[in-house]
């Protein structure tokens, strides 16, 4: 009786034990049966998983366990549009989020961020808008200078940032600011900070304004689009095994590749008449991502 009342305790113990770690994700292989549509699937979750905090595959092809959702309101930064319920990411893209806020709040006339998409609860391919922003990994940061904190819900679904553009992206507009600079310049500075995408004047504008030590001008990246907010890609994790990283940027500040897209830009190329039409994106199914998201995905 007495054995089998030890045995009990330790075993109701070790229970417990286990209920306080989240269960790791075994590095399952991949079906590439499963024709399912992953948008559909992971657009449909409305919260994480409960596994230990892990991002699977790569940006634009991949997951996340054990993900946590960003605070709505911080102190130096809020959530916006909560209704996609996107406030979602790994914990090292959390301490981001509130480490560059931080460093906003000190600039003239910014009390802080507002904090635009970053990942589904579980991440994965989104119903509407990124390719990216699948792993928990990447952040957009709003343009707009953030006055006050205490935005209501309602607000955050009305209130829309602004276009730092002229020129269909070739140059800034009279709204950019050297704190909007001194913003990129801190994200980008940050050793877990993989690339920036941010359009081709915005970038072309701190090549030519930016002084010292211009090594972080190598991660600011122009890409279309980005021009109402920036978005920051942080580098997996350390000792995240199967997390892809980003491709390391090519050696130098890429300044001359920026210029190259303000130029085309203002003197655009003549049409091809036999270039092929775009191929559509084909959507992405559950075959298409690590085998590590079924997992992630299905855990209750």
């Amino acid at each position: 009786m007495v054995r089998f009342l030890i045995a009990a305790v330790l075993s109701l113990g070790l229970a417990a034990c286990q209920a306080e770690e989240p269960p790791a994700v075994s590095l399952s292989t991949q079906n590439f049966n499963d024709t399912r549509v992953a948008k559909t699937l992971f657009g449909a979750m409305p919260t994480g998983s409960p596994q230990a905090s892990q991002p699977f595959g790569a940006y634009s092809r991949g997951c996340q366990a054990g993900a946590q959702q960003l605070e709505e309101t911080g102190p130096t930064w809020q959530a916006m549009r909560l209704s996609r319920n996107r406030n979602w990411a790994q914990p090292k893209t959390l301490d981001f989020v509130r480490d560059l806020s931080r460093f906003a709040a000190t600039q003239p006339g910014w009390e802080g961020l507002y904090i635009g998409d970053m990942s589904q609860p579980r991440g994965g391919p989104m119903l509407t808008g990124h390719a990216s922003h699948q792993t928990g990994l990447d952040i957009d940061v709003w343009m707009l200078p953030p006055e006050r904190l205490n935005l209501t819900v309602a607000e955050r679904e009305s209130i829309s940032s602004i276009s730092m553009r002229r020129n269909a992206g070739a140059f800034t507009n009279n709204l950019w600011t050297p704190q909007h600079e001194a913003i990129v310049r801190a994200a980008a500075s940050d050793p877990r900070t993989a690339r920036i995408f941010i359009f081709p004047g915005a970038k072309v504008a701190m090549c030519n304004s930016a002084t010292g030590d211009r090594s972080w001008l190598s991660k600011v990246r122009p890409w279309w689009g980005h021009h109402y907010h920036f978005h920051v890609r942080l580098n997996c994790p350390n000792g995240a095994a199967g997390c892809e990283n980003q491709t390391p940027p090519p050696a130098g500040d890429g300044c001359a590749e920026a210029q190259e897209w303000v130029d085309r830009i203002l003197n655009p190329p003549p049409p091809d008449p036999n270039a092929p039409p775009p191929t559509p994106r084909a959507e992405l199914t559950m075959a298409n991502l690590p085998g590590q998201c079924q997992a992630v995905l299905s855990a209750q």
